[in-house]
């Protein structure tokens, strides 16, 4: 019988007899007495388990369980109903470093909080070991773009009970604010930040928000539109990028990349319905949809000379020209730093 089973074990004793002595716990799980002892001790300090010992009666039984009769009368408690390996409990305290990473404001870090304490007391790692298995585990997010976690509270809290949101909502383009009622209908996490994908009741259409634009949102007591999940999908991944646009607006760029770049680029999904085609010397073609050229182009020029767009020619256009304007922009800070 391992550790875990012994644990049920003994608080299945303690329930159904409503208290047992430390010679029957020994006879039931056959370990020693030692082993006995750190197991009570384990559920006690541990697992929260209410165990006392009872010296008149001379026997282990529920906090508040009266004497003789079947700790139901106790105040209720169970282990937990799903238990890890040790691997498994590595695997989700790295997951919650992921989290971490993600929630900047410490909005999911302080509900999660109770599952990490009880991942660390099943591993049975003390204070200073856990911060030290934490250290051990990185998550870098360059340019994140933090987002407010009253705002992300109410936009998840909505979601889930389908209710409308009124926002005010600052585009950047225009440089302006204004009022939106929306419908929530689902939360994507890209490149560092937050977006809610929404029905906005203004506009009768699909909208993606970056919630770090938020300048205020209130959860409605009208209950939210209900839009198909295959809807905002074709709606809104079309094309790439978070601002991709639908079906209609979608144009297609080829792109070929030389033999260096070809060996990180083949490996990566810049979208789902990319089409790669390895040439006879080593580079690779890519073809992609794009609705915004923006955000392609923003990536295509991280690759610099390594890549060429082979159509279509307005993007190609823009690539060639923001290389010109960076070109520019570096030849006369040369002159300058040689000037002064």
């Amino acid at each position: 019988m391992d550790r875990t089973e012994r644990f049920y074990r003994i608080e299945l004793l303690i329930k159904s007899r409503g208290g047992v002595n430390f010679d029957e716990l020994l006879d039931e799980l056959e370990v020693s007495r030692a082993t006995l002892k750190r197991d009570l001790q384990y559920l006690r300090d541990r697992m929260d388990a209410p165990i006392v010992y009872d010296r008149f009666d001379n026997v282990y039984r529920f906090e508040g369980a009266a004497p003789g009769a079947a700790a139901s009368s106790a105040p209720a408690h169970e282990l937990p109903g799903v238990w890890f390996s040790e691997a498994e409990i590595h695997a989700l305290l790295t997951m919650h470093q992921l989290i971490k990473g993600l929630d900047s404001g410490g909005l999911l870090g302080r509900h999660l909080q109770p599952l990490l304490d009880k991942l660390h007391g099943m591993l049975g790692a003390s204070e200073s070991e856990s911060r030290e298995l934490m250290r051990r585990v990185k998550i870098a997010s360059p340019a994140r773009r933090p987002v407010p976690p009253r705002w992300f509270e109410v936009a998840g809290s909505a979601l889930l009970k389908r209710q409308r949101i009124a926002l005010v909502y600052f585009t950047r383009k225009r440089q302006a604010e204004s009022r939106r009622e929306v419908s929530p209908q689902r939360l994507i996490h890209y490149r560092n930040t937050w977006y809610l994908d929404a029905w906005c009741h203004a506009s009768e259409g699909l909208r993606r928000f970056a919630l770090d634009a938020v300048r205020s949102a209130k959860a409605l007591e009208q209950r939210a539109k209900d839009v198909a999940m295959k809807t905002v999908e074709a709606e809104l991944d079309g094309g790439y990028g978070i601002f991709s646009g639908n079906a209609g607006q979608l144009q297609w760029a080829t792109l070929l990349f030389d033999a260096d770049a070809a060996q990180w680029v083949a490996q990566e999904e810049w979208h789902p319905q990319q089409r790669l085609a390895l040439q006879p010397d080593g580079s690779l073609r890519m073809e992609l949809p794009y609705a915004d050229a923006t955000e392609l182009a923003m990536d295509i020029l991280r690759h610099g000379p390594q890549v060429k767009v082979l159509a279509p020619a307005a993007l190609a256009r823009m690539v060639a020209g923001r290389l010109a304007d960076a070109a520019a922009q570096y030849r006369n800070s040369g002159r300058s730093d040689t000037q002064n």
